[in-house]
């Protein structure tokens, strides 16, 4: 990676020339024998050492300064970005360059070595980058390094480097609300790999790293069979008494049917990484801005810290890039063709390119970093065209049009395509369904699902597409079926537990979940989730309102994760 700072200024490009020319030099510095003429201004102006080192000197004499600590081969590199800005990172040359950069106070190449280091942190290196960052105060890189053991600890665990922790690094780890486990078991078989790397000199912290391990948030069957078990638990009273507890504590949650809101430290939920948002819809006779958020560790909706800039239902929501765009919708009478996007930083809405079509009953997703907006209802009829948007370049563009008009359609992508099925013609509840390929530019009809859907929720899960509820016509409808790609087929799986028509639908940590919509009868404001697994839907927490004409997105890598979440610590204690 070539760092460039910022433009050259005219005089040091001059300089260089001088340098290589060997005109007007007025410094020596020397390292490992090698000397190397310079000009003092020009090392002065990039880094306050130089500064330091030149100022006691004669304007007029050349004095040889001694640097100690460093190869020739980084020095030139330094000497090189003092005249021309410009710095050539690698793999090889990093760690050297920045601990030189470092000592001589050579800010942004320091910044270019420790982004450099950024881009290449991975499973198997996150943990020596985040000690080596630590030793040196690189406090971007120790962070960015952190972030990423706390965020992909069911992978970093296995490497290598894993375990060379120090007990202090991992209980510290282990410790933490927001560390990501897909599930709580993984510490355990976290804190068993630790050990059994050196158990003369780790058994003894068992008792401290099992506090770590938040048992009751797994099951009394795994306790029994894999904690219980495990010669270090059955030596130890300690922490048999953590586990027996565990038990004690899973029956009293089972027992009140409460599956979370406990401060217990064996029982207290962790902060999960992505944040499922139900934003706007209909609520009683008026359309709504308000935005809620679902923290699913906990089972709980707590008010977002923003809301759309004003009501809308029947709109989509897309997560990209940072930011949570909303496009589309209408407010009564209104119909929308206008795009709001938030930036989830600065909680800032700003309006963005508008589309070519107002589109109410709107279908959206996205690819490859491109939005797609399809069909809807405009006012006046319903849509079969289709649009694109360029976040970079700020712009919609027209794409091939699909076969079928259709408004409360519902779409997902898959394999690097968009599938969009169901909706409503004007006329009838379809259950056509067509995909479209960027590259192509076209649209290809796929089999029909079993039963017309107007209303429809469709999301993609494990290489499949479902598609949930609906309406048919003349009844809301609680079905499931399932779309099977490599087959063309399409197939019934468990219904909901609830019918429902223009509800929100997302997938997160693999289940499908449903919330609100209208029963034929009413807005709700209940959720359901479905396990792929066991093919089976199950209750979740209600949402905050009851309400139909919702969009659900899910958001990853917010900077703020408990502004989303029910506070930990105010949690009831068991």
């Amino acid at each position: 990676m070539t760092f460039r700072g910022q433009s050259i200024p005219r005089p040091h490009s001059t300089f260089d020339k001088h340098r290589l020319g060997g005109k007007f030099l007025d410094a020596i510095i020397r390292v490992e024998g090698v000397e190397y003429k310079v000009h003092r201004i020009i090392l002065s102006d990039c880094s306050p050492y130089f500064t330091a080192l030149f100022q006691f000197q004669s304007p007029v004499d050349i004095k040889v300064s001694d640097i100690n600590g460093l190869s020739t081969d980084i020095m030139e590199l330094i000497v090189e970005y003092a005249y021309t800005s410009q710095i050539h990172v690698t793999k090889d040359n990093v760690q050297d360059l920045m601990q030189a950069a470092d000592m001589l106070s050579v800010t942004a190449v320091a910044e270019a070595c420790s982004d450099f280091l950024c881009e290449q942190i991975s499973r198997e290196n996150c943990i020596g980058m985040w000690q080596y960052a630590k030793f040196y105060f690189y406090t971007e890189l120790r962070d960015r390094a952190y972030r990423y053991i706390n965020d992909h600890f069911d992978e970093v665990f296995p490497c290598e480097e894993f375990l060379y922790l120090s007990m202090q690094e991992l209980s510290a780890i282990l410790g933490r609300d927001d560390l990501n486990v897909r599930k709580e078991y993984i510490v355990f078989e976290a804190i068993l790999r630790w050990i059994e790397h050196n158990p003369e000199e780790r058994e003894r912290h068992i008792v401290d790293l099992l506090s770590k391990f938040r048992m009751a948030l797994t099951s009394i069957d795994y306790i029994q069979t894999n904690v219980l078990s495990n010669e270090l638990v059955e030596t130890n009273a300690e922490c048999k008494l953590m586990a027996t507890d565990a038990i004690h504590t899973i029956e009293y949650i089972t027992q009140t049917h409460s599956m979370s809101f406990l401060r217990n430290t064996l029982a207290r939920p962790r902060l999960p990484n992505a944040i499922m948002l139900a934003t706007g819809g209909w609520r009683g006779e008026n359309p709504v801005e308000a935005i809620c958020a679902y923290d699913i560790f906990s089972d709980s909706w707590v008010s977002a810290p923003y809301n759309l800039e004003y009501p809308r239902a029947y709109h989509g929501t897309v997560f990209l890039k940072g930011y949570l765009y909303c496009l589309g919708g209408s407010a009564r009478e209104e119909y929308f063709n206008s795009v709001s996007r938030l930036d989830l930083r600065t909680h800032r809405w700003d309006e963005v390119a508008p589309m070519y079509y107002s589109r109410c009953y709107v279908s959206s997703t996205e690819l490859n970093g491109f939005i797609y907006a399809m069909g809807g209802f405009d006012g006046h009829s319903r849509l079969n065209s289709a649009e694109r948007y360029n976040p970079d370049a700020n712009q919609w563009k027209r794409i091939a049009p699909m076969h079928h008009p259709r408004s409360d359609a519902s779409c997902t992508t898959l394999h690097n395509k968009v599938y969009i099925c169901g909706g409503f013609d004007g006329n009838e509840c379809l259950q056509t369904a067509e995909c479209y390929n960027p590259e192509t530019n076209q649209w290809t009809v796929i089999a029909p699902m079993n039963e017309r859907r107007s209303g429809i929720g469709v999301i993609t899960l494990a290489d499949q597409i479902y598609a949930v509820g609906g309406c048919d016509g003349t009844h809301r409808l609680n079905t499931t079926e399932v779309y099977n790609p490599l087959h063309n087929t399409w197939n019934l799986v468990c219904p909901m537990m609830t019918t429902r028509s223009n509800f929100g639908v997302e997938v997160i940590y693999d289940q499908i979940f449903v919330v609100g919509g209208y029963t034929g009868t009413g807005t709700t404001s209940q959720v359901e989730y479905y396990d792929s697994t066991v093919d089976r839907w199950y209750g979740a927490s209600e949402v905050t309102y009851h309400g139909s004409a919702l969009s659900c997105c899910v958001l990853f890598g917010l900077p703020d994760i408990t502004s989303y979440a029910v506070p930990r610590d105010s949690l009831p204690f068991i």
